[in-house]
């Protein structure tokens, strides 16, 4: 089986729980949304990537000596050999890190159990692809995975609780203000909605630790 890869690199997490963790970063080629902010617009095609053989992405992944592994895009879910991946570095002792969109079925990740963490956005309307969101998945994530919501305004923030009321996710709840601006105004009014209520005490508010230390452009070993 084969899979369109954009790039693999080592680095550290930058964002979400595992903050901070070296990871080798499998970015797959191809995504089936278009956000206004995209940060990884050069991995939007799917012919933005190279045809590599699961084999070859295990060689490459396992050079570095990482045990931790972020399936990220695009969006992985697109490509039919994603799971299979999944189950292949599984298998391998490795822990794996599945960022999606939240637009596509998640439940054939479910089953991994612990050894995946499924990490899934929840487009907010600053994005423009709100519309998007299957909300059925926010219902199977677990308790150690993690729902994230990119918030560049209030609205935005106001959205996000919304979805939370909506569909009560018993996983990590993380807000994170688009391309780290405005953090202070964004950090002001999630914690006057999490103290009045309107969000769960349980709600984190994290940066985006690898564009603070480098800048807009992507991190390659």
């Amino acid at each position: 089986m084969e899979l369109m890869v954009n790039e693999i690199f080592v680095s550290f997490q930058g964002e979400g729980v595992h903050t901070g963790i070296p990871t080798v970063f499998v970015r797959l080629a191809g995504c089936n949304l278009r956000c206004r902010w995209c940060d990884t617009e050069y991995a939007l095609d799917p012919s933005s990537g190279i045809r590599m053989s699961m084999h070859d992405i295990l060689t490459e992944v396992e050079r570095y000596h990482v045990g931790m592994v972020c399936l990220t895009g695009g969006e992985p879910l697109m490509q039919e050999g994603c799971v299979e991946l999944v189950k292949c570095l599984i298998s391998r002792n490795i822990l794996v890190d599945i960022e999606t969109n939240g637009s596509l079925d998640i439940g054939a990740l479910i089953e991994n159990g612990e050894h995946v963490l499924i990490s899934m956005d929840a487009k907010t309307p600053s994005s423009g692809m709100q519309e998007r969101i299957f909300g059925s998945n926010i219902a199977m994530l677990r308790p150690w995975d993690q729902l994230k919501f990119i918030v560049k305004d209030e609205p935005d923030i106001r959205y996000a609780a919304g979805i939370i009321r909506e569909f009560g996710p018993v996983c990590n709840i993380i807000f994170t203000p688009e391309g780290n601006q405005d953090t202070e105004k964004i950090a002001g009014l999630i914690l006057e909605m999490v103290l009045s209520n309107e969000l769960p005490k349980c709600a984190r508010l994290m940066l985006q630790m690898h564009k603070m230390i480098w800048g807009p452009d992507r991190r390659r070993s």
